[in-house]
């Protein structure tokens, strides 16, 4: 199940005298403890949010990262929850939102950033993982939004935030090549699941996409190749956790946005790419 740390969900911040009148909005954002997530859940924390800190909770590093980045979290001024929840177990997704609510007592944004990324290719498809991917890239992704749609029904609207589920994409869709070939279809399932949300939950909820390019080292790549493979973009540097971490915001506040999806990855979608970057930074 979704498991609330109640020794780490405690609340701090600014006094109540400090804080703008009326509750602050909540975002859940999943995967927050580390990389990508952290980042946008520290900037969200540094414009007013509260923060739902998700992680998968499966071993001690991950509990660990969790409790640093809460501490960061507070020190921004925002009251944070714990949460760990592995998306392969189902119990545990539809559990997490209504836990979050319970904890922080409401959830205005859900912001989709935990990803399982391994390497496939069609010459070497894995149907287990193909499953696998798709339970924690597409399903969870798509409960949460119905679950934020559930939840936004019980609690009063929020003067500043309209509620809203971003989900993390991939600039390949719109630039595709065939490896992570399993991972690629679960992002392009997504892709396609953020615009049938955004009518199906509209007008209650907003639903939008942000596709980054490179951004962090990742899989095998090293140090190196992921410095030449950042450069390999129309502008001739691809995104960083921060650029992804504004667009979020962006999308969060703006209540006339929905079913779309923002790339964010200076241009690395306009530039003809036969491979992953990985593989161009190697051959460069």
């Amino acid at each position: 199940m979704a498991t609330p740390h109640h020794p780490d969900a405690q609340m701090s911040g600014p006094s109540a005298a400090q804080r703008p009148a009326g509750p602050r909005p909540v975002a859940l954002v999943t995967g927050a403890a580390r990389r990508i997530g952290r980042t946008i859940a520290l900037d969200l924390a540094g414009a007013g949010f509260d923060i739902a800190l998700h992680h998968r909770g499966a071993d001690a590093r991950s509990r660990d990262d969790a409790e640093a980045t809460a501490l960061d979290l507070r020190a921004a001024g925002a009251r944070v929850g714990l949460f760990a929840a592995d998306f392969a177990d189902a119990a545990a997704t539809a559990a997490l939102l209504p836990a979050v609510a319970g904890e922080l007592g409401r959830v205005d944004a859900v912001v989709n950033s935990a990803s399982r990324f391994e390497y496939d290719s069609p010459d070497r498809f894995d149907a287990a993982l193909l499953g696998t991917l798709t339970r924690s890239n597409v399903a969870a992704p798509v409960e949460l939004a119905h679950a934020l749609a559930t939840q936004v029904r019980t609690q009063p609207a929020h003067a500043r935030v309209t509620p809203c589920v971003v989900n993390l994409l991939d600039q390949k869709l719109h630039n595709p090549n065939p490896d992570y070939f399993s991972y690629t279809l679960t992002k392009a399932a997504l892709a396609h699941a953020t615009v049938l949300l955004a009518q199906a939950l509209a007008p209650a909820v907003r639903v939008c996409g942000v596709s980054p390019g490179i951004t962090l080292v990742s899989g095998p790549m090293d140090e190196d190749e992921f410095a030449r493979a950042h450069k390999l973009t129309a502008l001739g540097r691809s995104s960083t956790p921060e650029d992804i971490a504004r667009a979020v915001r962006f999308l969060i506040e703006s209540p006339a946005i929905t079913g779309v999806d923002l790339a964010v990855d200076g241009g690395q979608h306009l530039v003809g790419q036969a491979r992953d970057v990985l593989f161009l930074a190697r051959q460069t």
